[in-house]
């Protein structure tokens, strides 16, 4: 059953807007740990846009769960991985442009390019997840690549209504039941919030949702304390 994994991209987002110290994403991955969170997520982009060096190695030496460097696959940020040598690196499409992820790494057709970088990664002792849309030919590639995990992209079931949302969850539990059977470890993340969760936790197949942006929306009223505990107690009633 789903554990949570917290993000914290967006604490340094706040942190960024006025170019101070405040908020420090450390901290506040510390207190989500403290309220129960499995894991922390962070996700160094090129352009630096909200954590920062020094927030993903002082990570490296304060997360007490598992840390979960999300990366795009570039020479660059394989190299910070090496010296960082997180717990779990997440390769992600990265685009400049765009405001948050668009949807899953391009893995079916660049396998042996994905599969260099895994390989990098892998024979440093990280344990190695591509962010993948529901989908089966990447789910293959994924496995052809080498990753240990893949993280499922739940953006369309979470801007999904009425029926489409029912066929997007379908599509979810059906890839994370194929890629358990293929023996890769499952988590999902992007979109989910306090009232789409529910039933993505249900699939039993999930190892670990990663949820960023709802649960710092929420820490912004009631602290990342209650928001924390909130989404944690969400996910385990549905264990």
């Amino acid at each position: 059953m789903a554990t949570l994994g917290v993000n914290i991209d967006h604490i340094a987002t706040l942190r960024q807007a006025r170019g101070g110290k405040d908020p420090d994403p450390v901290a506040a991955a510390a207190l989500a740990e403290l309220a129960g969170a499995r894991g922390i997520t962070a996700h160094l982009r090129e352009d630096r846009r909200h954590i920062q060096d020094r927030d993903i190695y002082l990570l490296k030496q304060t997360v007490a769960t598992h840390l979960n460097l999300e990366m795009a696959a570039t020479a660059a940020m394989v190299t910070v991985a090496l010296d960082l040598v997180p717990a779990m690196a997440t390769l992600v499409p990265e685009k400049r442009e765009e405001r948050t992820t668009e949807g899953g790494l391009a893995v079916a057709g660049h396998e042996k390019e994905i599969a260099k970088i895994v390989e990098s990664l892998r024979s440093n002792n990280i344990l190695v997840s591509l962010f993948i849309d529901p989908d089966l030919n990447h789910l293959k590639a994924a496995k052809r690549a080498g990753a240990t995990h893949v993280e499922l992209h739940t953006g369309y079931y979470a801007n999904a209504a009425g029926q489409a949302r029912t066929e997007e969850l379908y599509r979810l539990r059906d890839t994370a039941l194929a890629a358990q059977k293929m023996e890769l470890c499952v988590n999902a993340g992007h979109g989910l919030n306090y009232r789409n969760v529910a039933a993505v936790a249900r699939i039993e197949s999930l190892e670990e949702l990663n949820i960023g942006h709802a649960i710092i929306s929420r820490a912004t009223l009631v602290g990342m304390d209650r928001a924390v505990r909130d989404m944690v107690a969400l996910i385990n009633k549905n264990k």
